[in-house]
Order: C-alpha cells, then structure tokens, then sequence
C-alpha cells in the first residue's frame, strides 16, 4: 500500500543481470509502501558480464531479506555450498605452496585466539606449527570433503556462502522482483537526458519512447552510461595496485570430486579459478594484457582445462575495468555494480559491495527523507569499502614468492601500496601487534583480525630462519595440538 496524499516517486533502474536484479528486489522490499514506484530496464541484446560464480557470506542477507530458502532458490541456479578458498601455487616457500581462507564461526574462536598467539612466537624465533589448515573448522571439512554445516543444525554457528550460475541468479532475482510489483522493460536505451539542473531527466529508448523517473540506478556495468558517460563522475583506476584487467572463461564437465571450496591457482601472468556448480564446473582464467595476450591466455587455460572441457564450449573473455568513481551517487543518480566500480573477482567481493552498496543507499536515502543530503556520507563509505577490499586482494600479490617471471615480480616489486597496507605489512613483518593496527584502521568490517593472519601466515611470510636456529615451546606446541584434536573432533560429527 502506497503513502496516500503524496505523488508517487519514480525509480528507474537502467541494466539487468544481478546487480540490477538485487536492487530491484530491496527497493522493492524497501519504498514500495513508501510512494514509490520501482522500473528496471534491460536490453535484450546488450549481454551482461555473468562470470562471476562465487561470493561471500554476505549474500545470505540478501535471501533472509527476500524470505527465500536455500531450497527454493539453488536448485534453480545450479548452486553449491562453498566454505572458503584454497589458495595453490601463490608461494615456493616449504611448507606454504597451499593455504585455505575459510569462513569463520564460533567453532573457531578458541582457534582464532590461538593463531594469533603462535604467529606471534614465530616470528620471535620459536619453532611452532603456523600453517592456518591445522586450525580452522572449515579447513578440515573441505578436506574430508564435508558440507560446512550439519543436517539438522538450527544453531547459527555455521558461516558459508555459495557458487552458482550468475546468469541464472539474474533470472531468478528477476523472477522474484516482479512478483513484488517492479515493472520490467525489454528495451533499448538509446539516449539519456539532463535537466538544467543537472540532474537525469528521462531515458529515450528504442520502442518505449521516453521514461521520466525522479531516482537513477545505473546498472549498465562498465560503460557507466548514467554515472560516467552522462554525469562525468570520474573513475578512479587501480591500475598502480592491481596489475589483472581481463578475464576468459570455459565451463568443464561436471566429476566426482566435489569439494565446497574454490580454488584459486597461480597461473604464468595471474590466476585461475575452480568453481563446482551442480551441472558444470566453472574456469577462469584472470590474467593482465600487459603481460599476456587474449588468444594466449585461453591457450594457457585451454591445456590446463584439456579434455574436461564441455563439448562445443565457447570461451568467453571480458576486459575488466578495475577501480571505482570518485562518486556513486551524483545528482539524482546512484551507481551500483560494475558501473560504480570493480575489484578483480580473486576473493568474490563483487556481490557483497553490491549488496553493501544498496543497502547503505536504502539506509542514508530514507534518513535523509528521500533527498540527496547524506550523498557525501555514503560515497566516502563507499569508497572506503573500495579501498579496504583493494587493499587486502592487493596483498595475495605482495606476498607472492614465484620465481622466473616478470609479472609476479613485478607484483613483489612494483606494485603501489597505500599507506595503510604499508603499515600493516611493516606491523607484521616486525612481529607488533596486528590486532591493533587493524583496530587503528577500523577495517576489520572488510576483513575480519583472522583473515589477515591468515594470509599472510599461508603464504609462508616470516622471518627466515633455519630449525636449528629456532627455540622449542612446548607449551605452544602443545595447544596447538588440542587445537586441532578439538578441530578434529567437532569434524567428525559432521
């Protein structure tokens, strides 16, 4: 039920696929009782991206919010569980050549505590087991090829997230918005115009004619065509950090050895990914066209994938623009998804700043009832998220330890760090207090105290010393292995 005695607030989102989807879906949820009309519009003949295939926890936010089970929406996007990342082949060093980032629960607070506490005698020279696998829950699940949750657990404890078709969660979310009353477009956007003000007036479209709203969602993914190409944000790239720009694709035949994770392995110039869906496996290959060109990266990832690959499968390559605008909402236009910006997919971020994004939106548009005076607000939160998560995919290639090629060199090397991820590494390479700086910062709302040990405790990055040159702790060793008989015990009953 509409706000009587108001006139009626257009919404128009311009672009599809899941981005889109999702706005629409907590608008939606959101303004429809508040006066608000909601439109999305999508050309048939303008293809989305859709290679994403992964995310984070996050994202079961979105289904809680929506009242949709697990088992109402994977079976229709061929999804899977997934409880974390193995990271292969990133480190040389003995004894890092692989390391899990899982996803964390209470099962693992005592374990979180413990790591910290013996990465920390480590690096002062005592000879203690620092692998992260040994530790965490979800690490030992996916290698006894579990699920990361018991069948009939009601307790919450549990914390993972999901692989699945991108482009049929788009149907799907498309599907369940308009049954919420969000009216669907097939049409062809063809010009935008301003008002004197400045502001988006209408879209001219192919056979619509002209489509006034007073609210903008730009969902037109790279071409930022609202955003960028109408408003003149600029874009701020992240080419001085992130070296990837481009992407190619091959789906592979489904096999027996299902595993919830996905795995990320380092490639000649970037990685490539392993992604199980129900009725494929999703390949990728990220990699920069500085060092790699596109016929040679689907070659490279062609003779990895061999004979597993599906029977007249296409590749599908993608230019990545990596970075984000100076603004996400200008004027009265708000930028969501790939046209606000875009990390390279290595830690499945792109969804969950999404969501985030039109969450906040939702949260800083009705405080300040409806008009643009908490637009500064949101963008500088925004970007920090940009930032943060920037800064943390920024530091898988830091702390790579690849021999023999320019490229992971030039990662080591040449890549530019902000001064925050400069002072997290110098905390941590001179054995201080991680915990702390991360709490200076307050960036832990991006990636929690444990996942930075993780990383850089997986790759291997402490101070080089030889066994003899290393002291025993006893009572170190000795916790870490009730640590992981606890580990192991919890394991077993799943």
């Amino acid at each position: 039920m509409q706000v009587e005695n108001e006139k009626t607030r257009k919404v128009l989102i311009v672009g599809g696929g899941t981005a889109g989807w999702m706005t629409a879906n907590l608008f939606a949820k959101q303004l429809s009782d508040k006066g608000f009309s909601i439109s999305l519009i999508e050309s048939d003949n303008v293809p989305t991206v859709g290679v994403g295939e992964g995310t984070t926890p996050y994202i079961k936010r979105l289904f809680e919010s929506l009242n949709i089970s697990e088992q109402e929406w994977m079976p229709e996007c061929d999804a899977t569980y997934k409880s974390g990342i193995t990271f292969a082949e990133w480190s040389t060093t003995p004894g890092f050549t692989q390391y899990f980032h899982p996803f964390y629960s209470q099962h693992d607070s005592e374990a979180i505590e413990a790591f910290k506490q013996i990465t920390r005698l480590r690096h002062h020279g005592y000879d203690v087991p620092v692998h992260p696998n040994d530790y965490f829950l979800q690490a030992t699940l996916v290698k006894q090829g579990k699920l990361p949750f018991l069948q009939h657990d009601e307790s919450g404890q549990n914390v993972y997230a999901y692989h699945f078709d991108a482009a049929k969660l788009g149907l799907y979310l498309a599907k369940v918005a308009r049954s919420l009353g969000v009216k669907h477009i097939v049409d062809h956007v063809i010009r935008v115009n301003t008002a004197a003000s400045g502001d988006i007036l209408s879209v001219e479209t192919e056979h619509s004619g002209e489509i006034q709203a007073d609210l903008f969602v730009d969902c037109t993914g790279f071409s930022a065509m609202l955003i960028g190409k109408t408003l003149g944000v600029p874009f701020h790239s992240f080419k001085d950090n992130l070296l990837n720009d481009a992407a190619v694709a091959i789906p592979t035949k489904i096999d027996n050895t299902y595993s919830p994770q996905t795995i990320s392995t380092a490639m000649s110039n970037g990685w490539r990914w392993e992604i199980p869906l129900t009725k494929r496996k999703g390949n990728g290959y990220v990699y920069s066209s500085q060092f790699q060109s596109k016929s040679s990266a689907e070659s490279e990832l062609r003779h990895i994938l061999g004979d597993t690959i599906l029977e007249d499968a296409q590749a599908h390559h993608v230019d990545m623009r990596v970075g984000r605008m100076d603004k996400h909402w200008h004027k009265n236009c708000v930028a969501i998804g790939l046209s606000q910006g875009f990390i390279e997919p290595l830690e499945a971020t792109a969804l969950q700043i999404v969501q985030i994004s039109i969450e906040e939106f939702l949260t800083q548009y009705q405080r300040g009832n409806y008009t643009t005076q908490y637009q500064e607000y949101f963008n500088n939160g925004v970007n920090n998220v940009f930032e943060h998560i920037r800064d943390y995919i920024v530091l898988h290639y830091l702390t790579n330890s690849r021999a023999g090629s320019t490229y992971w060199a030039t990662c080591r090397n040449e890549i530019k760090l902000s001064d925050s991820l400069q002072a997290i590494m110098e905390v941590w390479c001179q054995g201080e207090d991680l915990d702390a700086e991360l709490k200076r910062q307050n960036i832990t709302m991006y990636y929690s105290e444990p996942s930075w040990y993780v990383l850089l405790a997986g790759m291997g990055i402490f101070p080089s010393r030889n066994q003899n040159q290393m002291q025993t702790h006893e009572e170190a060793n000795s916790f870490a292995r009730k640590i992981r008989g606890r580990v192991l015990d919890i394991a077993s009953h799943y």
